[in-house]
């Protein structure tokens, strides 16, 4: 459930079903195998092409899989994913079934990875139940996201500024974090930054932490009404991070 990668590497956050941005993202950054990609989750709802969007990923995971690596989101869940749109999508365009056997693959995608031992990804943020890596490593598939707990906050939990330790999230699940909880848990495991996503950004990133943690946000103007942008964040050889912004408007 925790995996180890190396640079240099692309970091694409929420994706939301906006295929052709995704497609987009692939053409300004290149596609598979020119460069390796690390998505944060969150790949299907909400956006008009779930399915091309996912299906394309797995292809590309099937076709390159020392290029490409898939994380998973809090949408990639049951429970989310039957009320924002997936269910509905599969149930109209093929059949039930077919939404069941996917949140079967979701079930077993890694949660978290570490970048050259430096850079943390997941898609929500660390959780106070989380005192050794190896409790990610250990957690065993296929598992269906809980309520609480380790795996939830990994997906769920959310940076605050008005926050110190930790406080209950205002949608009810999870937990809000301060900036000493990033720094504990940088210090303690000699890393430099928790990358995630889980939040629409208006300029597609965002630092958090005096740029201990930053947030990326991938699909650009989201659902057609937001007006973002949105952002992949790139790493090289030597972990310098730099950020590819652009505007595509492909909802519509």
């Amino acid at each position: 459930m925790l995996l180890e990668l190396e640079v240099p590497t692309k970091i694409c956050g929420n994706i939301y079903g906006q295929y052709t941005d995704l497609l987009r993202h692939f053409e300004s950054s290149g596609f598979p195998p020119k460069s390796n990609y690390l998505f944060l989750g969150n790949y299907i709802d909400r956006g008009r092409q779930s399915l091309e969007t996912i299906c394309l990923l797995l292809a590309y995971k099937i076709k390159y899989p020392n290029n490409i690596f898939l994380l998973r989101g809090n949408h990639e869940c049951s429970s989310i994913n039957r009320i924002y749109g997936f269910y509905d999508e599969c149930k109209r365009r093929y059949n039930i079934k077919l939404w069941k056997l996917f949140n079967q693959c979701f079930n077993c995608l890694p949660v978290a990875a570490i970048i050259a031992g430096k850079i943390f990804c997941c898609q929500g943020g660390p959780s106070p139940e989380l005192h050794s890596l190896e409790q990610i490593r250990q957690i065993q598939r296929p598992i269906e996201v809980p309520d609480t707990g380790l795996l939830c906050d990994l997906l769920w939990s959310d940076p605050d500024n008005d926050v110190k330790g930790w406080s209950e999230s205002n949608t009810g699940i999870s937990l809000r974090y301060g900036a000493d909880i990033v720094n504990e848990f940088l210090n303690r495991y000699n890393m430099d930054l928790i990358c995630r996503a889980h939040k629409v950004l208006e300029n597609g990133y965002e630092f958090f932490a005096d740029r201990r943690l930053v947030t990326i946000f991938s699909a650009p103007d989201y659902r057609g009404g937001f007006d973002n942008t949105a952002a992949l964040m790139s790493v090289d050889e030597n972990l310098k991070c730099s950020f590819m912004v652009s505007y595509f408007s492909f909802y519509r």
